[in-house]
């Protein structure tokens, strides 16, 4: 809810921004706010304040009495049920053939009335929010991760290590080994690092927090390659989703041989494919479906402004045809990781 100061504030800006010349579709934008709500605010010449405070609404026909608020409470309070969570009394009032109301409006009165604190001696549980990072061009955020490829025997598998820049979700790194090892994780990184050429400028490493990833050996590389590192929050695969995304991407390819693969040279081969493929050949739909090297080199910027051309001339040969503008083939300008925007919101 907007206060009517901020409310105020914000029809002030638009209506300068409206007589500067800006459309006031787009100086509405800016503030994320719609046109209707801004006509709505300033329909009587004035700035309405919100009316929805001052508004009387029925009660809920399922709403608890007084009387029934007062029983939850007491009941609670009993000797019997007062270390106990709603979870466990209210099927211990239903073998009393005892009713009053559902579990959840149990915890809501008592976080109501500040009865429902954290129990035991663990912590209490906190949120926390995932470490965020913005890259506007190539090799400023890495993610890298490391997923198993079935062997030839059922139980046994290859580990394909992957390094990949988030802004343009090119393959800058891979290699696969029988089993997990930071000494590989290590060898991958400096091998990235070289191709890439960009030994000594700012980089951020991100990853989960598997074994290799952690190793005391190879956080003391990252700080000796001026590496920052970011780690995901345990048990949350979300926060490496570029990485996530590529694998998914991969074993869902018709070639992929679930049957698994027959040696190690074989994984190797096979990996070798994909990742030629998925660089240089996988229009992606994250990058405006350019490939991944068109985006890493660069070129994707004209390749986007030819197809907006292309657009733009079949439209001019039959405007009837389009009710809207054309296609929006704009080049991204940033890739965020764990952007905080959507936490907050």
């Amino acid at each position: 809810m907007i206060s009517p100061s901020d409310r105020a504030l914000a029809v002030e800006l638009i209506q300068e921004a409206n007589q500067n010349g800006a459309r006031l579709t787009e100086a509405c934008k800016e503030l994320n706010i719609s046109v209707r709500t801004y006509e709505r605010w300033v329909a009587d010449g004035g700035v309405k304040e919100d009316q929805r405070p001052l508004a009387k609404r029925p009660e809920p026909k399922n709403k608890l009495t007084p009387e029934e608020r007062q029983e939850i409470i007491e009941v609670v309070k009993k000797e019997e049920f007062e270390n106990l969570p709603p979870s466990q009394i209210v099927p211990k009032l239903a073998d009393q053939s005892i009713y009053i109301a559902s579990e959840s409006t149990f915890y809501r009165v008592l976080r109501m009335e500040s009865m429902q604190n954290h129990r035991g001696r663990s912590k209490r549980p906190q949120w926390k929010l995932p470490e965020s990072y913005l890259a506007i061009k190539p090799n400023e955020v890495w993610t890298w991760d490391i997923t198993w490829l079935p062997g030839p025997i059922k139980g046994a598998y290859f580990r394909l290590y992957m390094v990949i820049d988030i802004f343009s979700r090119m393959p800058v790194g891979w290699e696969v080994w029988e089993h997990e090892d930071a000494l590989y994780a290590e060898e991958l990184i400096k091998k990235s690092i070289i191709s890439e050429k960009i030994a000594g400028k700012p980089l951020v490493l991100h990853s989960d927090n598997g074994s290799p990833m952690k190793a005391a050996t190879f956080q003391a590389l990252l700080e000796k390659l001026g590496i920052t590192k970011s780690y995901s929050r345990p048990r949350v695969s979300n926060d490496n989703p570029y990485s996530e995304a590529m694998f998914r991407t991969m074993k869902y390819r018709p070639e992929y041989p679930h049957q698994g693969f027959k040696s190690l040279e074989a994984a190797r081969e096979w990996a070798g494919k994909f990742v030629r493929w998925y660089a240089y050949e996988h229009q992606h739909s994250g990058l405006n479906f350019v490939t991944p090297h068109q985006c890493h080199t660069g070129e994707y910027i004209k390749i986007l402004e030819k197809r907006k051309e292309v657009y733009e001339q079949a439209k001019s040969k039959h405007p009837e045809r389009w009710s809207r503008s054309t296609r929006d083939w704009s080049a991204h300008k940033s890739v965020a990781l764990n952007p905080i925007k959507d936490q907050l919101e």
